[in-house]
């Protein structure tokens, strides 16, 4: 019988070789796991998937279904320059979906929060102070959420169904608070940034470039540079053959479910 040539010491070496190798690959594996279940373990879904899988008909004048939708959304507010945002909207018979915030916005501008929905815009929660609610624990980000819908159902009579979390950062835990306050988180697929640019010109071309049917557009209406950008923004997407809705009419005949994600 032929003899191996490896000599025994190789052979053990080999196999403790093997044996720390198959560890490591096991302990980063858990890692691995560990990260994906922290991270992308909550409820998401498309507006349009939300849309398609529900049944009914749709109560308003628009059926997102049939039309080429897009959602026009504001963050931050309100503010000043809000009120000429809502002039423009009025004049052009077009309705958006405003992610109010608690601190220097609401407490100071409950006039114009009240117009707002007094003029048949949606409102959503945007946190009190502007924390991103993954870096804090469930209870401040419950307080953060709570707060701001106490604030928003005393000016409006209505409590918000909807939520963006800052900087779209959302985790399970984030996920968990906002099912039990009744609230589902709402991203976005446009972005302008126009929190870093007063260029009315090139915010509106961001906005074109990037949006699509069943698209969710964020804007910020207390930046400089916004709302002049608006009325052609509105007028080109139009031109396009959108159809601009609130971030519920997109949804419709689907009903925001709390603590689901809707991500475009």
């Amino acid at each position: 019988m032929e003899r191996s040539s490896v000599p025994p010491f190789a052979r053990t070496r080999r196999s403790r070789i093997l044996i720390a190798l198959a560890a490591v690959a096991t302990v980063a594996l858990a890692v691995v796991l560990t990260i994906a279940l922290t991270v992308t373990t909550y409820d998401h879904t498309s507006p349009r998937a939300a849309r398609n899988k529900a049944s009914g008909s749709v109560a308003g004048p628009v059926d997102c279904r049939k039309a080429k939708c897009v959602a026009l959304t504001f963050d931050g507010g309100p503010s000043p320059t809000t009120v000429r945002l809502l002039d423009i909207l009025k004049e052009e018979h077009l309705h958006a979906t405003f992610f109010v915030q608690g601190e220097g916005h609401i407490g100071r501008y409950p006039e114009i929060l009240r117009r707002i929905s007094d003029e048949g815009h949606e409102i959503g929660n945007h946190t009190w102070t502007h924390k991103v609610l993954t870096r804090i624990n469930q209870e401040e980000a419950r307080q953060e959420l709570s707060r701001t819908q106490n604030a928003i159902e005393k000016i409006t009579g209505t409590r918000p169904v909807l939520m963006r979390p800052p900087q779209g950062r959302t985790n399970r835990d984030v996920a968990k608070v906002c099912k039990e306050l009744g609230l589902a988180q709402v991203l976005w697929s446009v972005t302008a940034k126009d929190y870093e640019t007063t260029d009315s010109a090139l915010i509106t071309q961001r906005v074109l470039d990037q949006t699509h049917r069943d698209g969710v557009i964020l804007l910020h209406d207390l930046h400089k540079g916004t709302v002049p950008a608006v009325p052609g923004i509105l007028k080109a997407l139009k031109e396009r053959g959108y159809t601009i809705v609130t971030v519920s009419q997109l949804l419709a005949p689907a009903k925001p479910r709390p603590g689901m994600v809707y991500r475009p």
